[in-house]
């Protein structure tokens, strides 16, 4: 249901971005693929996979992070699940923080592996967008 519930959430934003980067394709291009006899699956191959690529990036990296923060349908649907089975790191860095045990620096500490891991894939998305471009 969790799953479900983010993938609802998740799908307006990711076509909100694709739908701009279309709409950012010059239709010229279209027009003298279609001259030059290219069909649909060609054009989409040539033309509008290449030039969507970074728009693609840049939402599967923003929806990485929302996933990877992702609390507030977890805890409203579940709180952690039967048995903590639907506990991620943000939900357990909010039950140590401020639930039960009020361990705060064990909470601080899960927070900031989420930090990190984002940083991590923000990173990585530079350094490819970089070789891409050389």
């Amino acid at each position: 249901a969790v799953i479900i519930a983010n993938i609802w959430l998740g799908i307006p934003f990711n076509m909100v971005m694709l739908y701009g980067g279309l709409q950012d394709i010059p239709e010229d291009l279209y027009e003298a693929a279609a001259i030059d006899g290219a069909g649909a699956w060609q054009r989409f191959r040539h033309i509008t996979w290449p030039l969507l690529k970074p728009v693609t990036m840049v939402t599967l990296l923003l929806g990485l992070v929302y996933t990877l923060k992702a609390f507030d349908i977890i805890w409203v649907l579940t709180k952690g699940g039967p048995a903590n089975s639907s506990h991620t790191i943000a939900t357990w860095s909010y039950l140590m923080s401020f639930e039960g045990n009020l361990e705060l620096g064990l909470g601080t500490a899960a927070g900031e592996l989420l930090v990190i891991t984002a940083l991590i894939f923000g990173f990585l998305y530079i350094k490819a967008q970089n070789k891409e471009r050389y």
